[in-house]
């Protein structure tokens, strides 16, 4: 269990954040380069009447 406390976690948790650095490093050299904001769309608003089920007398 110390092999697993002093060595492999350690090593694992370095991995992973070597990884995760890689990645967010690699964004800058893409060609659209991920700077931009996402694209917005207009959202159409949804009467609350249509998605309530019909009404049956």
């Amino acid at each position: 269990m110390s092999i697993f406390r002093q060595h492999i976690a350690p090593f694992l948790i370095l991995l992973v954040f070597l990884v995760a650095l890689a990645a967010v490093s690699a964004r800058s050299f893409l060609p659209s380069g991920l700077s931009a904001p996402a694209p917005v769309e207009e959202i159409s608003p949804i009467a609350p009447t249509s998605l309530a089920p019909p009404v049956t007398p």
